[in-house]
C-alpha cells in the first residue's frame, strides 16, 4: 500500500516502566501493530516530562530517571488506525492516547538513481 494523502497519527503516552505481562508495554504495542499490518511504529524515550501523577520524571535528577515518559507514534490510513483502537483499551491502563488527522509525505529513496546535485 502507498501511504500518502491523507492518514491518522495515533499517539500513546505511557511511561518506560509499565508493563503488560511482566514486559514493556511499549514493546506489546509495536508488536501488535505489527501484527495488524499497520504502516510503522516508532517509540520515543521523553527527557523530562509529567502526566496524571503530576510528578515530573526527568533524566537530570538520579532518583527520579527510572520511570520516564514515551511516546508512541504509529501512522496509517484511517481503517487499520481505528481498527487498532480497541488493542488499546486492554493494554493502557494510565496513560494518553491522541489520534489526529494528518497528510502524509512519504518519501522512498530508489537505488541507482543519480544524484541530482552532483555534476
Amino acid at each position: 500500500m502507498k501511504l500518502q494523502g491523507p492518514a491518522l497519527r495515533l499517539t500513546i503516552f505511557i511511561g518506560e516502566n509499565d508493563r503488560w505481562n511482566h514486559r514493556p508495554l511499549y514493546h506489546e504495542i509495536v508488536h501488535r501493530a505489527h501484527r495488524a499490518g499497520l504502516a510503522g511504529a516508532s517509540v520515543m524515550r521523553g527527557i523530562e516530562g509529567y502526566g496524571a501523577s503530576n510528578r515530573v520524571h526527568t533524566t537530570r535528577i538520579l532518583s527520579l530517571s527510572e520511570d520516564l515518559p514515551l511516546v508512541i507514534v504509529i501512522v496509517d490510513a484511517e481503517e487499520p488506525v481505528r481498527a487498532f483502537l480497541p488493542q488499546l483499551d486492554g493494554l493502557v491502563d494510565e496513560g494518553l492516547v491522541i489520534v489526529d488527522a494528518v497528510e502524509v509525505i512519504r518519501y522512498v529513496g530508489r537505488s541507482g538513481d543519480p544524484d541530482p546535485g552532483a555534476g
